[in-house]
């Protein structure tokens, strides 16, 4: 295995969270807004855990919610580096939710957010 499929094998992060009242809307479903920000954060810890370096967002791509997630299940995060160019890489966020009380699992939410490595400077740098 190559370094580089190395180290983007070694970034995937995973992250399970409930979903709880204060994060819903008025449809006792993930509130999109919070979705984002769960998506974001995963996709910042691998980019970084991929670089080791300063990151930032710098886009997102095509998030796709295909299926509401509603008050009471289990999501977990899955974030992997799914392209490295000079400066950036492009980091694939996919959120499964689980049924609390059964083997239910299902792919709901994917979405694709760029990072850029800068220095101190806030100048792009190479990432890898």
């Amino acid at each position: 295995m190559s370094d580089l499929n190395q180290r983007i094998q070694n970034s995937e992060t995973r992250i399970f969270k409930a979903v709880f009242p204060n994060t819903t809307n008025h449809y006792d479903t993930l509130f999109g807004g919070t979705t984002l920000h769960m998506m974001d954060e995963a996709s910042f810890i691998c980019a970084t855990r991929f670089s080791r370096k300063k990151v930032v967002t710098v886009s997102t791509e095509k998030i796709d919610f295909t299926t509401p997630i509603p008050q009471g299940t289990i999501v977990e995060l899955v974030a992997r580096v799914d392209k490295v160019g000079n400066t950036s890489c492009v980091v694939k966020v996919e959120i499964f939710m689980e049924d609390m009380y059964s083997e239910k699992r299902d792919s709901v939410v994917t979405g694709y957010f760029t990072y850029v490595a800068v220095d101190e400077e806030m100048n792009s740098i190479p990432i890898a």
